[in-house]
């Protein structure tokens, strides 16, 4: 796949302004793509739109396939009749700048239950016909994921694998005992599915409408506690208990001396041959009806994983495992056509990832943030004129720091060599505008910048920081008078200089 000089912005929907704590599939983000427009950006990229647990990060969600009910907007469902102006009488006050899931979790489920109870009871039945062609249409992964989160809730918030032995081995009599009993929770979990596919299926067709494209994420892995390991459990490594015997991370890295340690489960990849790749099929056409284009998180994971004995207490202790991306991305091809596929190849990049990458046409990335490291950075293959044009350029991405936050933070030798390969002394305020002019002249044939460098913020607008967990992660949203026309117009001069305009 070759993508058509261009550029973009990369923002996760929870980051969108909006008075009711986080971002999500209403009015702003229909502005947000309002002005993407305005300044010639053909893409928008989201992060994971999964269902988020414990930590909230969208890379470690109960489904490869559900949406995030916290995205739902809450004035559209007004607008269709499903929330009263009552039920906005005592929203919280939530902080403008900052998502607060716990609050979320809490609030939001809450109007979420109104509803769905105004449904279930006679109200708004216009949606009837939509809806019960969405449970038909979506039955090979709702039905598993309703009856889990279903299942999930009845056992307090307990993991599958803690659950009794026949509910978690999914024997025929518990599972028909469990849809019985839990008829109504179920049938909530696959109404709020529904909301949410048919709020996001707006906003990408409003997109198309205005010429912007959606790149969406894949992250290689599942978490371990979800709805896919529970109702595939044969496509992963588990022993007889439930338990992972392997699981995911990376070793040693820039981020984290001691690696990091995902803890997910890892596939069983021979398994996963033998019935032709079905899930992995499934996973790349659901994702598809989604986005335009899709970026998998941890390509590098298909070569070969790095995997770490359960149960361990950091990543040190693992090995390199040969995948099968090879066979399964084959049988993707043959089984949907050309795959609109961004490889993330950071990180250790051998041989045989850069063969799986290009045997396919995958364009892979270059983060400019890692282009001034180490001392003789000229051989430095982030640097512009060591990058290809098949390839997506970024100055950073959701798992660095903002670009000015990188500058201020950045050891002397990468300042000196900075300095060194392009002739300047650029200062805090004006770094992170060079770095995007940077990546926007570059030849790579896309370019996409966080849109916390389009607004020029420093650290405290970061998005994640790898190996960590807390209230720091994932929080980040802007403000509804950040997106000044101003803005807009510079960077669609950028956009047109560079020869990116569409």
């Amino acid at each position: 796949m070759t993508i058509k000089r261009s550029s973009g912005v990369l923002l996760h929907p929870t980051s969108l302004p909006g008075p009711y704590g986080i971002g999500a599939l209403g009015i702003q983000a229909r502005q947000f793509v309002d002005w993407l427009t305005e300044a010639g950006q053909a893409y928008w990229q989201v992060m994971p739109l999964g269902p988020t647990g414990y930590g909230d990060s969208p890379y470690q969600a109960f489904s490869a396939f559900a949406g995030n009910p916290y995205l739902i907007d809450l004035e559209t469902l007004h607008a269709d009749g499903l929330l009263e102006d009552s039920d906005f009488t005592a929203v919280p006050e939530f902080d403008p700048k900052k998502v607060d899931f716990g609050l979320q979790y809490v609030w939001r489920n809450q109007m979420l239950d109104r509803a769905y109870a105004h449904y279930a009871y006679g109200g708004s039945q216009h949606l009837k016909t939509a809806f019960q062609a969405f449970k038909t249409e979506e039955a090979a992964w709702l039905d598993d994921y309703a009856l889990f989160m279903a299942l999930k809730d009845s056992h307090g918030g307990l993991p599958w694998n803690a659950w009794e032995a026949a509910t978690r081995n999914r024997e025929a009599g518990a599972l028909a005992k469990a849809r019985e009993a839990l008829a109504s929770p179920i049938e909530r979990v696959k109404f709020i599915q529904f909301l949410f596919f048919q709020q996001w299926r707006a906003i990408r067709a409003y997109a198309a409408e205005r010429k912007v494209q959606i790149v969406g994420d894949i992250p290689i892995f599942v978490a371990m506690d979800s709805s896919d390991a529970w109702a595939n459990r044969d496509q992963f490594y588990f022993d007889d208990q439930g338990q992972p015997t392997v699981v995911a991370g990376v070793p040693p890295d820039y981020f984290s001396a001691t690696g990091q340690l995902w803890g997910n489960p890892l596939y069983n990849w021979k398994n996963m041959q033998a019935n032709g790749f079905k899930w992995w099929i499934e996973r790349f056409e659901g994702s598809l009806k989604l986005f335009d284009l899709v970026r998998i998180d941890h390509f590098r994971g298909f070569a070969a994983s790095w995997e770490i004995p359960f149960p361990a207490e950091t990543a040190i202790q693992g090995e390199w495992i040969p995948a099968m991306g090879q066979e399964m991305f084959a049988a993707v091809r043959e089984a949907l056509g050309v795959l609109p596929i961004i490889a993330e190849d950071l990180g250790v990049i051998t041989p045989d990832v850069e063969k799986l990458r290009d045997d396919f046409g995958f364009p892979g990335m270059a983060v400019l943030q890692f282009a001034f490291g180490g001392g003789d950075f000229s051989v430095n293959d982030f640097l512009p004129e060591n990058l290809r044009e098949n390839q997506v350029v970024y100055t950073g991405t959701h798992d660095n720091d903002t670009t000015r936050g990188w500058w201020q933070h950045a050891e002397e030798q990468e300042k000196h060599n900075f300095r060194t390969y392009t002739s300047s002394d650029p200062s805090e305020e004006t770094f992170a505008h060079q770095l995007t002019r940077m990546a926007f002249e570059s030849r790579a044939n896309l370019a996409v910048v966080p849109l916390q460098d389009v607004l020029n913020l420093g650290t405290e607008a970061r998005m994640n920081l790898p190996g960590t967990t807390g209230d720091h992660n994932w929080t980040w949203r802007y403000q509804s008078g950040d997106l000044l026309p101003q803005t807009a117009a510079e960077v669609r001069s950028l956009t047109e200089q560079t020869g990116r305009l569409a």
